[in-house]
């Protein structure tokens, strides 16, 4: 792949991450912090679980590109500072918490979101080589096909959020 169809692939991917956080944002409607932690039986996750572990998801590949750090504002290991998600609770597997004080604020959730958004956004559009193989979860892939592949995820929770909704008696958001 030459330098330019680089260039242009890292735009489109660039532009298909900023996609998928008003995506899985709108969804959002109607949740605060009374109910950010509300769980509804056969539903896997709770919607400020939801944008900690899609942060912490898109950071990780961010990382992963571009060498930074998890960003000290918005990420701890180990509960302390309820400005922070601590990575233990929204990793890979984790199991969400009930207890809405282990958590950030839903509106501190959303900016952290919208930062993890940006961040991974800028490591696609500055890519060196989006070929290059990144390990994720013991294999190889390619890094663009990872940057899809988080947008999707952030899809998959997006329709998590539909079904939490729906189960909570929330208004739909698409009719």
């Amino acid at each position: 792949m030459g330098a330019a169809s680089q260039d242009m692939h890292a735009v489109t991917l660039e532009q298909v991450i900023r996609a998928s956080g008003p995506l899985l944002t709108r969804f959002l409607e109607g949740f605060g912090d009374a109910n950010a932690t509300a769980q509804a039986p056969g539903l896997p996750n709770h919607a400020v679980w939801t944008l900690g572990h899609c942060a912490l998801t898109m950071h990780k590949l961010g990382r992963a590109i571009d060498g930074g750090a998890l960003p000290a504002t918005d990420f701890a290991e180990g509960h302390g500072d309820p400005e922070l998600f601590d990575t233990a609770l929204v990793c890979f597997a984790s199991v969400p918490l009930i207890d809405a004080l282990r958590y950030p604020s839903m509106a501190r959730a959303q900016v952290v979101f919208e930062a993890a958004i940006d961040r991974l956004a800028r490591a696609t559009a500055s890519a060196d080589d989006l070929l290059a193989p990144i390990n994720w979860h013991g294999v190889g892939i390619p890094a663009g096909q990872l940057v899809m592949r988080v947008a999707f995820h952030n899809g998959c929770h997006a329709g998590q959020l539909t079904d939490l909704r729906r189960a909570l008696g929330f208004a739909p958001v698409i009719n």
